[in-house]
């Protein structure tokens, strides 16, 4: 079996795991940002997943640079991964020069951050859509359609993860998980502040230190956030 058969293989076995005890939906969607970019080969991935009453929240991003971006998105009601997520259906923009006139603001925020095509992918099980998966390259036409047939392969994965554990676990109101999430992220971009003026490396970089830590440690994310917080977790420089 080759790498990147493996890699699949792994990959889409991780996003079918949804049901054990300990399932986490921030670190689940942190993990399927970062395989989209292992995997893809494009630069960067961010996530959004909607509440009961079609808001749009963050939840994941590879890097810091693209959750600034989402959050732009979202506070400017403008971008792909909005109107992917209205529509049900795929915005590609192969060259983001194109789509100035489609969302003047969202296209000169990625230019200047070095981006130049976006893809935004439907979460999506038949009618019902979850949220919206982007993926930005920082060439034009970063993704082939074997990589887009791909990336909308993983984000259906999740998607039917997701579902499933809510729907087994009913009773678990989606706001509340949807807040719990949110809350566990506050937690995870505070620790990256710390530790990045911890190490004095980049809000990026510091973020790429916590997951190899936690990685190495076979530890969650979150309680690695935590435990830099309050002092308890000592990552050395």
């Amino acid at each position: 079996m080759t790498d990147l058969a493996a890699d699949l293989r792994e990959t889409f076995v991780q996003l079918a795991d949804t049901l054990v005890d300990d399932f986490d939906l921030v670190e689940f969607l942190d993990e399927l940002a970062f395989r989209c970019v292992e995997l893809l080969g494009v630069h960067s991935a961010g996530l959004v997943l909607a509440d009961p009453r079609g808001s749009l929240t963050l939840v994941a991003a590879s890097d810091e640079q693209t959750r600034l971006l989402e959050l732009f998105q979202l506070r400017n009601s403008e971008g792909p991964c909005l109107d992917c997520h209205r529509d049900a259906e795929p915005r590609i923009c192969p060259d983001l020069v194109r789509a100035r006139g489609r969302w003047p603001k969202f296209a000169q925020e990625t230019e200047n951050a070095g981006f130049r095509s976006v893809y935004a992918l439907p979460m999506r099980l038949r009618e019902e859509v979850i949220g919206a998966l982007s993926l930005f390259g920082t060439r034009p036409a970063s993704l082939d359609d074997e990589g887009l047939r791909l990336g909308q392969a993983l984000a259906d994965a999740a998607t039917i993860g997701i579902l499933h554990h809510r729907l087994l676990r009913r009773q678990e109101d989606i706001t509340a998980q949807l807040q719990t999430a949110l809350n566990s992220r506050v937690i995870i971009e505070q620790a990256k502040g710390v530790l990045a003026e911890r190490l004095r490396v980049s809000v990026s970089d510091a973020f790429g230190v916590l997951r190899a830590y936690a990685r190495s440690n076979n530890r969650k994310i979150l309680a690695v956030a935590k435990g830099i917080i309050d002092h308890t977790v000592k990552i050395p420089r």
